[in-house]
């Protein structure tokens, strides 16, 4: 064996073993419920003559998404009856599983033309069980990892999400064109089957906290609040909290204006179709593969780091493409390392988001963790970025990115050094084989 193979091999070793292979079909369920209100909707509204106004309104349903943390304590501490016997997070998985299933078979039925209402109904309803089902997907997913295979499972978890996305929307267009839009919708259901399986057949998560039942009123509030207690109660956790906040917001700046700077610069649909959705994904996948090798070579801390300059820095891409003009090549360069650093990312930062949490709580505080590494990019997305673009040009806007990620990058070395990146882990990073460093 070639010294290059086996370096091969050992970067593919961490992927193989059953824990990440099982996050890999988690993904996969988790990713078809958003498709299904996604494009896909977008599409059948479209398709059916529906206002323009009327088909962004139902964006609306996307919320379920960012405000879960709200009732994923009730994911933590609320025993089913019946199924419970089998384990609190798999009864949560088998019934969540369930109920997307039904609710995205009741959208598929839901007719635009006969009643608009209804089909936004039945929209709310997979949005909601949607982002249950994430929680739950998330939790297990967290506890059947153990602290070393955080990075991994973070990969495969995303690999699985994008593949369960994509799979789920061509398979609706394809099945709308030939059966019509509910035949669609029922098939693409079974999206929810992995997920399920991976409960029946992993059992429940070895490094699971069984809840303590609350009597009364006052136990059942304190149950509510205590995963945000406990966390504020850790050395540093307002400093980590304000890391979390704002360690997205240049790339998700730079990532939700990207379609306006290849419009003004005259990209043609094809263009953009073949470039940033292609190579884009292409290298996505790429960058996705190259976080789980990066956590496992340099540590959660290092991998998190370097993932934190490259998001910063890939955002100069896209400040030279604006200032080069319609340029095929420098648009494929540009969305190439965009979506590799992002691949990277994504691995390395959930690994670490995953890694905060404690096991006692699970579900809720990673759906904190990652509501609040979302909001604040969203929200000066949309309020924020017009404006600026059109004050001080693209080129200035995508300089003013970088510069926007850079207190991110800063705070987390500053962490780094304090010894206080150690000091936040939770138990889900150290209770198990090799802790998260």
């Amino acid at each position: 064996m070639t010294p290059g193979s086996s370096r091969l091999r050992d970067s593919l070793r961490p992927y193989l073993e059953r824990a990440p292979l099982a996050a890999l079909f988690l993904g996969i369920s988790s990713g078809f419920a958003f498709a299904m209100i996604g494009a896909t909707l977008t599409t059948r509204l479209a398709q059916h003559g529906i206002s323009k106004g009327a088909v962004t309104a139902f964006a609306l349903t996307f919320l379920a998404y960012n405000l879960k943390f709200l009732w994923a304590p009730v994911v933590d501490n609320f025993r089913l009856p019946l199924i419970g016997r089998f384990g609190q997070r798999r009864s949560w998985l088998w019934l969540v599983g369930v109920l997307v299933m039904a609710a995205v078979a009741w959208l598929g039925f839901a007719d635009p033309q006969e009643s608009l209402l209804l089909v936004a109904a039945a929209a709310v309803a997979v949005g909601v069980a949607g982002a249950t089902f994430d929680i739950v997907i998330d939790a297990y997913r967290i506890e059947l990892l153990e602290p070393r295979q955080l990075g991994a499972g973070s990969g495969m978890s995303q690999y699985g999400w994008r593949i369960g996305a994509a799979a789920a929307g061509g398979l609706a267009l394809v099945l709308a064109q030939q059966l019509g839009w509910a035949a669609a919708y029922v098939a693409c259901a079974a999206f929810a089957l992995p997920a399920m399986m991976v409960g029946l057949l992993m059992g429940e998560p070895r490094r699971h906290r069984e809840p303590v039942a609350p009597h009364g009123l006052l136990e059942a509030v304190q149950a509510y609040f205590s995963p945000l207690a406990e966390f504020l109660r850790r050395q540093g956790a307002l400093v980590v909290l304000l890391f979390v906040l704002i360690h997205k917001i240049g790339d998700t700046l730079a990532n939700l204006t990207l379609r306006l700077l290849f419009e003004s610069l005259g990209f043609s649909n094809g263009e953009i179709a073949f470039y940033d959705v292609g190579v884009g994904f292409v290298a996505l996948l790429a960058g996705i593969f190259a976080g789980g090798i990066l956590y496992v070579r340099l540590g959660m801390k290092l991998s998190v780091l370097v993932s934190l300059i490259l998001m910063a820095v890939s955002n100069l891409s896209f400040a030279a493409l604006a200032a080069i003009g319609h340029s095929n090549l420098g648009m494929a360069a540009a969305v190439g390392f965009e979506n590799f650093a992002s691949g990277i990312g994504g691995v390395t930062v959930v690994a670490y988001l995953s890694a905060l949490c404690n096991l006692r709580f699970t579900a809720t505080q990673y759906a904190l963790l990652s509501a609040l590494a979302s909001i604040a990019g969203r929200f000066l997305t949309g309020t924020t970025a017009g404006g600026l673009i059109e004050a001080m040009g693209y080129v200035n806007f995508y300089l003013l990115t970088t510069l926007v990620a850079l207190p991110g990058v800063i705070l987390f070395w500053l962490m780094i050094r304090s010894g206080l990146a150690d000091l936040s882990i939770g138990s889900a990073g150290r209770v198990g084989e090799g802790g998260a460093r």
